[in-house]
C-alpha cells in the first residue's frame, strides 16, 4: 500500500516534466522572476538597460543613408515616426555576364539604383538586396546555372524569400512594399507575393510590384539622345547601358582599369574607356531609371494596386 504515493507522486511529476517539453509551450514565470517589460526592444531587455527601451531617444544623429542594413534598430523606428513608411525590396542575382562583369551585376546595379529612387521619393528606405534569384534548373544546370558561379533559387524559395521579407517590414509599420527587380526571372515572383499580400493585408498595407523598373529597351531609347547608340552586338550578357549603370557604383565592377589597360573598354562598338564621360552618362541613365520607377510607384500607390493591369 505505501507504495501507491510514490508511483501517483512519480506519475504527476513525470507529466508536469513532460508538459514542459512540450514544442511551443512558453515558460512559466517562476516566483521571483521579473515580468517582461511590455517596452523591450533592440536586442537586450528594457529593464537591463535603458538603451534596450522602445522608448528611449537616439543617442546619435541619425546617418544620412537609406539602406536599413545602415541603419540602427533606433534609426529605423525614427524613421517610421517621421513618416518613412515606404521600403523597397530590390531582386539581383548571381550569374555570368561575360568577361568584364562580375557575378554580382544586378546587385551593383541595384545598389545605385534603389538609392536614387529612395532619396527620390524622400520618405522611402531600401531593404537589403535580395541577391539570390532563380537562374536555373541546379541538377540540369538550366539557364545560367551552366556557368560557374551561378547561384539559383528554386521559385518556391524565392517567393517565400519576398514573402517572409515583406512581412517581416509590414509587421514593423512599413505600409507599402514596393518589389523591383533588376532581372528577368524575378518579375512573376514579385508579382505574385505583391497580389497575395496585398489581398492578405486587406487595406492594412499595400504590396506592390514595379514592373517599369525593369524596362531597359526605354532606358536605352532614351540614351540614344544623349550619347549611347548600340553598335553590332558583341553578343554577350552586356551592353553600355549595365555597363555604366555598374560602373557608377563601383568601376571595379566592370574591370574598368584592367580593361583600359588592355584595350578592352568598349561593348557594342560603345567606348567606356573615358571615365569623365563615363559618370556623366551613367549619372543620367540612374536618373532616367529613378524618374520613371518613382513615377510607377507613386501611380500604384495612389490607385491602391499591387501591379499595374497591363501586366500578364
Amino acid at each position: 500500500m505505501r507504495r501507491i504515493p510514490s508511483l501517483f507522486f512519480f506519475a504527476v511529476v513525470l507529466t508536469a516534466v513532460l508538459g514542459a517539453q512540450q514544442p511551443g509551450t512558453a515558460p512559466a514565470q517562476g516566483r521571483g522572476q521579473r515580468p517582461v517589460d511590455p517596452r523591450t526592444a533592440g536586442g537586450g531587455q528594457c529593464s537591463e538597460n535603458p538603451y534596450n527601451c522602445i522608448d528611449t531617444p537616439n543617442p546619435l544623429t541619425p546617418p544620412n543613408t537609406v539602406w536599413l542594413e545602415e541603419m540602427t534598430w533606433m534609426d529605423v523606428r525614427d524613421a517610421l515616426k517621421a513618416g518613412k513608411t515606404n521600403i523597397i525590396i530590390s531582386t539581383g542575382g548571381i550569374e555570368p555576364n561575360g568577361p568584364w562583369l562580375v557575378t554580382g551585376k544586378h546587385n551593383y546595379v541595384l545598389h545605385a539604383n534603389c538609392e536614387a529612387i529612395a532619396r527620390k521619393m524622400g520618405n522611402a528606405l531600401c531593404a537589403p538586396i535580395v541577391k539570390h534569384v532563380p537562374e536555373g534548373d541546379i541538377e540540369k544546370k538550366t539557364g545560367h546555372m551552366a556557368s560557374p558561379g551561378t547561384i539559383t533559387m528554386r521559385e518556391d524559395t524565392f517567393r517565400a524569400v519576398l514573402r517572409d521579407t515583406a512581412e517581416s517590414l509590414q509587421a514593423h509599420g512599413f505600409k507599402n512594399i514596393i518589389f523591383i527587380g533588376d532581372s528577368g526571372g524575378n518579375q512573376a515572383g514579385q508579382k505574385a507575393i505583391a497580389e497575395e499580400l496585398s489581398a492578405k493585408w486587406a487595406g492594412k498595407a499595400l504590396a506592390v510590384h514595379v514592373a517599369e523598373y525593369y524596362d531597359y529597351a526605354s532606358v536605352a531609347e532614351y540614351m540614344k539622345t544623349h550619347g549611347i547608340v548600340d553598335g553590332k552586338s558583341d553578343n554577350m550578357h552586356d551592353d553600355p547601358i549595365i555597363t555604366l549603370n555598374m560602373f557608377i557604383d563601383d568601376p571595379n565592377s566592370v574591370r574598368f582599369n584592367e580593361r583600359v589597360k588592355a584595350g578592352k573598354a568598349s561593348i557594342n562598338g560603345v567606348s567606356v574607356a573615358d571615365k569623365a564621360k563615363n559618370t556623366a552618362l551613367a549619372k543620367q541613365i540612374v536618373e532616367f531609371r529613378a524618374t520613371k520607377t518613382v513615377e510607377a510607384i507613386n501611380r500604384l500607390i495612389a490607385a491602391k494596386k499591387p501591379a499595374t493591369s497591363s501586366q500578364q
